[in-house]
């Protein structure tokens, strides 16, 4: 008894590692898959409300994916141009980084020298070789190579993805739900809704979320006189997206662009502040009215899915750690024996 036991935990173990080695190493096709089934959750309701007024279904998922390819085309070229403008003036930028980062260096030197004083026996300390070179730039060209392969398989494949799952909603709705016996259709409906009700809130939410954090930011930098208030507002709002830790690295943006301006700690005091507060406003009072409860996900949950799934999938695993997490408390949710999991994730 207790070897059956011990077998189907070590069984369930050895899933588990070759399910998470599958998404590290797939990470470019699940993230694809995962990006395609978000925005056909997103695009929904709007292909829906074209059906309403006779619109067939294939024409209004064309148009709505169309859409948001012009939307994202316009986006991201008003975004080239403005980084194109803050590549030219880099040099102002990166003399005065420089600056701050030799000093910060040379304050560094100065404690290990005084240790090493502390600490000397009087040997001759060796001298440690450089790091090579070539295997940094190769280790970079590597990741460099993925992380395009990546980004070229999303943009190739996600419009067309999205398409066919709007246009093919209703046959791939029956088709999944052919695949589990006529006793368990019921729950797995039940659990499929709920899985549309979760992202779709969740996604409309968090993008209203996002809209209102870049406006306000972009008006603050725009207030303070930095350059580019635009693109950091951008910027800081699209970091504000990342749960608790967003509101630290939202300020990066601002800290980059004051050094050319300020030079007192007041200053970039008021910069955190300021975004802090945009960040805790947008969160616990806009976020919640939005999104709702839909989400239910308690502290600890969300701090754990961001670890994992950006260790996994870096700064891609950050942004989809929340709708992954919640995804998997509802099927536990509706899974008998896996209710304990999903009492442990809820709020």
């Amino acid at each position: 008894m207790f070897r059956i036991a011990g077998l189907g935990t070590s069984l369930n173990i050895l899933a588990g590692a070759v399910v998470l080695l599958f998404f590290y190493y797939a990470a470019g096709v699940v993230i694809t898959l995962l990006l395609s089934v978000l925005l056909a959750y997103f695009l929904d309701p709007a292909v829906e409300l074209l059906e309403r007024v006779h619109i067939p279904r294939t024409i209004g998922a064309l148009i709505m994916v169309l859409l948001l390819m012009g939307v994202l085309g316009a986006v991201g070229y008003g975004l080239w141009v403005r980084t194109q403008d803050f590549a030219a003036n880099w040099h102002s930028y990166r003399d005065i980084l420089r600056e701050a980062t030799g000093s910060v260096q040379g304050k560094i030197r100065g404690l290990e020298g005084g240790v090493t004083e502390l600490t000397s026996t009087g040997e001759v300390p060796k001298a440690t070789p450089p790091a090579g070179d070539s295997s940094t730039i190769h280790t970079l060209f590597i990741r460099g190579i993925g992380s395009l392969y990546a980004l070229v398989l999303e943009g190739t494949f996600v419009p067309f993805l999205v398409f066919f799952m709007l246009a093919g909603k209703r046959e791939a709705w029956h088709a999944t739900l052919q695949l589990f016996p006529v006793g368990r259709r019921t729950q797995v409906k039940e659990t499929l809704d709920d899985l549309r009700n979760v992202l779709r809130d969740y996604l409309i939410g968090m993008s209203v979320v996002t809209l209102v954090v870049i406006a306000c930011s972009s008006i603050f930098f725009l207030m303070l006189g930095l350059d580019y208030p635009v693109l950091a507002g951008i910027a800081s709002g699209l970091f504000n997206m990342v749960p608790y830790i967003g509101a630290v690295l939202a300020w990066i943006p601002g800290f980059f662009l004051a050094i050319l301006k300020y030079k007192a700690v007041s200053h970039f005091g008021l910069i955190a502040l300021v975004l802090t507060g945009i960040h805790v406003v947008a969160q616990n009072l806009i976020a919640p009215q939005l999104v709702g409860r839909q989400v239910q996900l308690n502290a600890v949950a969300i701090t754990i899915s961001l670890l994992f799934w950006g260790w996994v999938w870096g700064g891609m695993g950050l942004i989809l750690a929340i709708p992954i997490t919640a995804a998997l408390r509802v099927i536990c949710d509706h899974t008998e024996d896996w209710r304990p999991v999903a009492r442990w994730l809820s709020a």
